[in-house]
């Protein structure tokens, strides 16, 4: 497997044969809690905007390769939406959850922005839609946490 592929499909989690993406983002919440205890969550803000960008370039090279717009082992993206959803949340098992939930219902249902941003061609496409997802989860978990909810 070369480099573009290992990062698109996370060194082959994205083989799993059961709900790949589910998994992806489950690897995004040990990261960003220890980002988060350690660094804070701006740490986990850079790393999210780190892993879009490496993501970008991995996803544009195995679309091509693969010869189909959106593979679906290809799951940096996922991995990437998490992080940046996390990255609006509290350390905490509720906010966290709520993080969780919120971007994988916004990432399988698409509604209207994020299902045209997966129409973007090659990796931007593949990216797009997960980091819109986990932009918009992110914005209702920072409105829960504000609000002393979670």
């Amino acid at each position: 497997m070369n480099l573009s592929a290992s990062i698109a499909t996370l060194f082959g989690l994205g083989r799993v044969r059961t709900a790949p993406g589910t998994v992806a983002s489950l690897v995004a919440l040990p990261i960003s809690f220890i980002l988060a205890t350690y660094g804070g969550r701006f740490s986990v803000l850079l790393a999210a905007v780190f892993i879009t960008a490496l993501g970008g370039w991995a996803c544009e090279h195995y679309v091509r390769q693969m010869g189909t717009k959106d593979p679906p082992e290809c799951v940096v993206d996922e991995l990437a939406g998490q992080l940046l959803a996390l990255s609006f949340a509290p350390r905490g098992i509720l906010a966290y959850a709520l993080a969780f939930a919120l971007f994988r219902a916004l990432d399988i249902w698409k509604p209207g922005p994020i299902a045209a941003a997966e129409r973007l061609p090659g990796g931007l496409g593949v990216m797009a839609d997960d980091v819109l997802a986990g932009l918009l989860a992110g914005l209702v978990v920072a409105v829960f946490a504000h609000a002393g909810l979670v």
